[in-house]
């Protein structure tokens, strides 16, 4: 295993777990949409970091299909949303 994709995995955990954080503890629903997006952000990353690793490229589409669920689940919750102020 390149040290590369140690460190890129390595980083990306880190980024999902203060994203999941984030996601739990958001003060209101956009903080929450917007760490949503940013996990689905690195999910997208981690397979891209194991497609380079694997040489694999039927992981392509998978990405392709995380990136329009990401701007499709965003776009919708902006259009829908209810604001939080009580």
């Amino acid at each position: 295993m390149n040290i590369v994709d140690i460190i890129a995995g390595t980083m990306l955990l880190a980024a999902a777990i203060l994203t999941s954080y984030r996601a739990l503890a958001g003060p209101n629903t956009l903080d929450r949409m917007i760490a949503i997006d940013t996990l689905i952000a690195v999910s997208m990353a981690g397979l891209a970091v194991w497609a380079a690793y694997s040489g694999d490229t039927t992981i392509v589409p998978a990405i392709v299909a995380l990136s329009l669920v990401g701007f499709l689940g965003s776009a919708s919750v902006t259009r829908f949303r209810v604001s939080d102020d009580e």
